[in-house]
C-alpha cells in the first residue's frame, strides 16, 4: 500500500479520561493509553481539553506533548484562553470544534461561514507557531467554502448523522449521509484542503468513509475505548486498522 492509499487513524482518548474521573486519583492514565495506541498502529493521539474539563486535564496535554512520539491533534474551542493554552504547547495539530456546556458530546460542526472574520483571526497566530489548523465541519459546501478562506489546511467532516442514522435504522437517511459525506470530501480536496471524517464510527459504519478516496484521516475514540473493555486497548486499534487497511487496498 502506498502513502497515498494508507488513511492515518487517530485515537482519542478522552473518554479513558472520562473513566478516571469518575472516581478520581489518576486511574486509569490517558498517557499509558496513548502509548499502548502507539503501539497498536496509531498514527496520532487527539484530544479534547473542555472549556469545563469533563475529561482530558491541563495536566493530561502537558503530559501528552512530553510521551508521545506520535503526533498530538488537541481538540479545542476557538476560545482565547484554549489559543493561549495551544501557543504555550505548540502541538502538531489544533482542530477547532463547537462546545456547550450542556452537551453529551459534539453535536455538530463549527460554524465558520458566519464567523468568518473571527476565526481567521483566531487561527492566524496558531498557524504562525507551526501548528496545522483543522476545523471540524459538517458536510455541508458553504462552511467548505468558508474554512478554505480563513487558511485551514485541513477539514475534519461530521460523520455523526451517518453514524446515528445507521445505528437506528433509518437507512435511506444514513445513505443520503454517506453520499454528502462522499461529495464535500471530494469538492475538499479540489479545494487544496486535506481531509479527515470522525465521531461516532464503528466497527460496521468506518469501512464506506473509509473508502473515501480524498480521506485521509479518521479520528476514533469512543468505540474503541468502549471496545477495549470486552477485548483490550490494543486489540480493538488492531481490529480497526485492519478494517481501514482492508477497504483501501
Amino acid at each position: 500500500m502506498t502513502d497515498e492509499q494508507r488513511l492515518r487513524l487517530g485515537v482519542n482518548i478522552d473518554h479513558v479520561a472520562t473513566v478516571r474521573n469518575a472516581r478520581g486519583g489518576d486511574y486509569p492514565d490517558p498517557l499509558r493509553a496513548a502509548k499502548i495506541a502507539e503501539k497498536a498502529g496509531a498514527d496520532g493521539i487527539t484530544a479534547h481539553l473542555r472549556e469545563d474539563r469533563r475529561h482530558i486535564s491541563d495536566a493530561d496535554i502537558a503530559g501528552l506533548m512530553e510521551v508521545l512520539d506520535v503526533p498530538l491533534n488537541f481538540e479545542m474551542a476557538a476560545t482565547e484562553e484554549m489559543q493561549q493554552i495551544a501557543l504555550r504547547h505548540r502541538p502538531h495539530a489544533v482542530c477547532l470544534v463547537p462546545e456547550k456546556r450542556e452537551e453529551r458530546t459534539t453535536e455538530g460542526g463549527l460554524e465558520v461561514a458566519r464567523e468568518e472574520n473571527r476565526l481567521a483571526h483566531f487561527i492566524a497566530p496558531l498557524r504562525d507557531v507551526g501548528c496545522r489548523v483543522s476545523i471540524f465541519i459538517a458536510a455541508d459546501r458553504k462552511q467548505i467554502e468558508a474554512a478554505n478562506r480563513i487558511g485551514a489546511e485541513v477539514i475534519e467532516l461530521h460523520t455523526g448523522a451517518y453514524c446515528d442514522a445507521h445505528a437506528e435504522g433509518r437507512y435511506d437517511e444514513r445513505d443520503r449521509e454517506l453520499q454528502a459525506l462522499r461529495d464535500m470530501s471530494a469538492f475538499a480536496h479540489s479545494l487544496g484542503l486535506e481531509v479527515h471524517a470522525g465521531h461516532g464510527l464503528n466497527y460496521e459504519t468506518v469501512q464506506p468513509v473509509a473508502a473515501f478516496p480524498e480521506v485521509r484521516e479518521l479520528n476514533i475514540g469512543h468505540f474503541i475505548i468502549g471496545e477495549a473493555i470486552f477485548r483490550g486497548l490494543e486489540p480493538a486499534i488492531l481490529e480497526m486498522r485492519r478494517l481501514m487497511d482492508e477497504v483501501r487496498s
